[in-house]
């Protein structure tokens, strides 16, 4: 159990980061919901059990960071978790990707996570003690046309974890990552619009389509990212560390 705990979750209010604060709240962690939509963040706040607190910054600013940071461990004392959820995806030809669309797809999935790591690290390193969760992607697992940038930034995610991870290992400190397949999100939703609007096809085939991709033929929950990262945070998962975890329905082995 995570009682007492500070847990701060990027990219908190909506998906597989609202699951994994929920999650987290049920196992008695303080939160600290960061996210760029206040109204968002403070509805979450109000339906998790306990007292939690919000921050709003984005990711992507390092000023932003380091405030929001400060904010949330004067308010709730030191952080011992730290979820980097906050992602966000774009598709297109590799030959149609714009040097616009590819920073900003490095910005918010890598440097984001490198900016929150850093504002994070230093107390756990200092208490010898805390638990580093980065929401990659099978994505940082495997290629997929279309979403070159995306795959790249992903896949430097999970370099930083592996890289990071040996460097703390004997100080107290993992740091894992979880590499979800599609999950019913609004990524997926909107990736399903995309199909669509570009073959006609009915909803229900483009879901199938997307569904195909692994053994088990079906897209995978928020909360069963959320379990997978629950386990990491926890006590019994000490020795797990510099690991991607593929909740992927068997797609990545």
């Amino acid at each position: 159990m995570l009682h007492g705990r500070h847990a701060l979750v990027t990219g908190a209010a909506r998906g597989i980061g609202a699951a994994i604060a929920r999650t987290l709240a049920e196992d008695g962690a303080t939160l600290t919901l960061l996210g760029r939509n206040e109204q968002a963040l403070q509805r979450l706040a109000a339906q998790l059990p306990g007292s939690h607190g919000i921050v709003v910054a984005d990711v992507t600013d390092p000023e932003q960071v380091k405030e929001a940071f400060e904010r949330a461990c004067a308010a709730r004392g030191p952080l011992r978790i730290l979820v980097n959820n906050a992602g966000q995806a774009e598709s297109a030809p590799f030959a149609q990707t714009s040097l616009q669309l590819w920073e900003r797809m490095l910005a918010v999935n890598l440097t984001g996570t490198f900016l929150c790591t850093q504002a994070a690290l230093p107390q756990m390193l200092s208490d010898g003690r805390g638990r580093i969760v980065n929401i990659a992607s099978t994505a940082a697992q495997k290629g997929y046309a279309y979403v070159s940038a995306y795959v790249a930034a992903k896949h430097g995610v999970l370099g930083l974890t592996r890289a990071l991870a040996l460097e703390v290992a004997r100080k107290g400190v993992t740091v894992n990552a979880v590499c979800p397949g599609y999950t019913e999100t609004d990524i997926l939703r909107e990736s399903i619009a995309n199909v669509m609007a570009k073959t006609g096809r009915s909803e229900a085939d483009a879901l199938a389509e997307f569904a195909r991709g692994n053994p088990q033929q079906r897209i995978v929950a928020p909360q069963e990212v959320a379990d997978a990262v629950r386990w990491l945070c926890g006590d019994g998962a000490s020795a797990i560390t510099g690991q991607a975890i593929s909740v992927s329905c068997g797609e990545v082995m």
